[in-house]
């Protein structure tokens, strides 16, 4: 090569260099799970993408738009939030499943009145659930979230990853209608349907009807301790009837531990056997 051809050693250029390596470690630090490859996740619910956009939209926690907006400083970034983020997919995401569940329900249980459906849409269709799916999913493995968001443990966050499996839903529906979407929910939710939560369900009703029945006043919850990490409370809670005695259950949520409360009481006064 002439002498000619050779780049010259200026102080420019060492700058240059300088500007070079900065960006790129900073996009080491960040955004780089954007490049993530998907075919797993879409071997693992049995569904293939005609819009890929929709599955990396599914995936991606408003953490990781915001600090795009931040180092890019575009005019497009309001527009980058819209498409790319997952909280409008949530939305839908939310309604597929409701729809889904309650039809499952109806035809599943012919002559369960309203409230017994309720009770079981309500345990369906709820945060807990909806994050008990995506861990069998292992969604958080494929998250697109912010460099702060993944050191703070956003893969685990039972919120994100609760919002990410509703985005999911709603990304399908859109990509292949309501009956891929219908296949998937029917799939993963199939053994928490049929499992229900027979004891959970009726020991609160029980006991109401047992201690009117005997002439004692309504029971009376107290919420008395929670502990555990975000994506796994536990909940402690105490039932009191008046003139009857006391009952202490715990649960992943407020509503199974007061459940568990009634039903320990119960078996206290002999009502409900072990």
């Amino acid at each position: 090569m002439d002498k000619s051809d050779k780049p010259k050693k200026t102080k420019d250029s060492g700058t240059a260099t300088k500007v070079t390596n900065k960006k790129k470690s900073s996009k080491g630090k960040g955004l780089s799970n954007k490049s993530v490859d998907f075919k797993a996740l879409e071997t693992k619910i049995n569904y293939q993408f005609k819009e890929k956009s929709l599955l990396s939209s599914a995936l991606t926690h408003a953490s990781s738009i915001s600090q795009t907006k931040k180092s890019k400083k575009t005019d497009q970034s309001t527009k980058e939030k819209q498409d790319e983020d997952n909280e409008r997919l949530e939305f839908l995401g939310d309604r597929v499943l409701g729809l889904s569940i309650s039809a499952v329900l109806i035809k599943l249980y012919p002559e369960s009145p309203e409230g017994d459906l309720a009770r079981r849409y309500n345990n369906l269709v709820r945060r807990q659930t909806c994050t008990e799916v995506a861990k069998d999913l292992d969604l958080g493995k494929y998250l697109i979230l912010s460099a702060g968001e993944e050191r703070s443990g956003g893969r685990t966050k039972s919120t994100i990853l609760a919002n990410a499996m509703e985005a999911l839903l709603g990304a399908i529906f859109l990509d292949g209608g309501y009956a891929a979407a219908d296949e998937m929910i029917k799939t993963f939710w199939q053994g928490k349907i049929t499992e229900g939560e027979q004891i959970e369900l009726d020991a609160k009703t029980a006991l109401q009807e047992w201690a009117q029945g005997q002439g004692f006043d309504l029971p009376i919850y107290t919420n008395l301790n929670r502990s555990g990490p975000d994506h796994s409370p536990v909940f402690e809670t105490k039932v009191t009837v008046e003139g009857l005695g006391e009952g202490v259950g715990k649960g992943p949520s407020k509503r199974i531990a007061e459940q568990m409360a009634a039903k320990n009481l119960l078996e206290k006064e002999k009502v409900w056997s072990k």
